[in-house]
């Protein structure tokens, strides 16, 4: 019999191995990212208070995207931008929640910076 690592057990272990590392302030929040098979889910988090201060997602009735999933993602950082700068948030720390920086992930930080965000 063929043993097939869990891969989303590994990036729950790289994930809070991360996570022990990286926290949101109030004055930098941390800009998370959750992937699904189908949606993308970004949040900008305040853990000293233990808030979520701003999200956006591929799941909203207001969303709509005719391209591909990649595509999506980098419309969801634009949007998360764009309510991150309305509620005063310029600049993040990027928490990529234990996911490979490439595809979906690398292309919802991408429209995060074009909206403006820095990190």
């Amino acid at each position: 019999m063929i043993k097939r690592p869990n891969t989303n057990a590994q990036r729950l272990k790289r994930h809070k191995r991360v996570r022990g590392k990286i926290s949101g302030t109030p004055e930098r929040p941390r800009l998370n990212v959750f992937r699904s098979e189908t949606n993308i889910y970004a949040q900008i988090i305040d853990d000293v208070a233990g808030k979520t201060l701003v999200s956006a997602s591929s799941l909203e009735k207001s969303f709509h995207c005719d391209g591909t999933k990649t595509d999506a993602a980098k419309m969801v950082g634009q949007l998360v931008a764009e309510r991150a700068k309305a509620a005063g948030i310029t600049a993040v720390v990027f928490d990529r929640g234990g996911y490979v920086y490439h595809g979906r992930v690398q292309a919802l930080a991408e429209g995060a910076r074009e909206g403006g965000l820095e990190f």
